[in-house]
């Protein structure tokens, strides 16, 4: 099996090094990156609040997550883990965030489909970085150089403020998709889907099924 490769990238990346990252690469982040999620979102394309980065020239990572943080009474910041939210949930803001914002590298958990890939990132030239299993909230905090800044706290809370969070070898990460579209996650379910039926030859089907169970392996049933 062969070893993927590992990456050192900027947060403010190149085109020439985003069009050298591959599915399944392993990337660690040097740099200014920022958290925005729904609130962040919200506030600055619905109700149009002036954006406090200059983007993309700071930064064009976004990085999906809670940070388990604090600012102490000195104003000075206290983060250890950054935990990674799903993606999923924020893609209805994400075309007209990486055109205004120049977003270059969207970080979360658990990817997206080729579909979103090739409707929202192609076109903005973007790259989805996904986080490697769970609990890794404390070894992507060992990454963490300094916080820069919180915004937005006041308005949006802890969690959903924008926090700005110099990296040194933040990660790792793997590259869930690339310049044309392509998916990690639906490139490897297809390579496993292909050997489902082998897997499970010769057993019997369950007799007890919770509702929405089925035998066809290729349905999904969302209720």
């Amino acid at each position: 099996m062969t070893k993927p490769r590992e990456i050192r990238l900027s947060t403010t990346p190149t085109p020439e090094a985003l069009a050298e990252l591959r599915l399944g690469d392993i990337v660690y982040l040097d740099g200014l990156l920022y958290t925005a999620r729904e609130g962040v979102y919200m506030r600055a394309l619905e109700d149009k609040a002036n954006i406090p980065l200059e983007l993309p020239s700071q930064s064009a990572t976004n990085f999906h997550c809670s940070p388990a943080a604090a600012i102490r009474p000195d104003g000075s910041f206290n983060m250890g883990a950054v935990t990674a939210t799903a993606s999923f949930r924020f893609a209805k803001w994400l075309p007209e965030w990486m055109a205004k914002t120049g977003a270059k590298l969207i970080i979360g958990k658990g990817g997206m489909s080729s579909k979103d890939y090739r409707s929202y990132f192609v076109p903005n030239g973007a790259i989805y970085l996904s986080t490697v299993g769970y609990g890794t909230g404390a070894l992507l905090g060992r990454g963490i150089e300094k916080v820069e800044a919180v915004h937005w706290q006041d308005e949006l809370g802890l969690a959903q403020a924008m926090w700005v969070i110099r990296c040194n070898k933040m990660g790792p990460f793997i590259v869930a998709s690339d310049l044309d579209g392509n998916c990690l996650f639906e490139r490897e379910n297809a390579k496993i889907a292909k050997n489902l039926e082998r897997v499970y030859e010769g057993t019997r089907p369950a007799t007890l099924k919770r509702y929405g169970e089925t035998d066809d392996r290729s349905d999904e049933v969302i209720g």
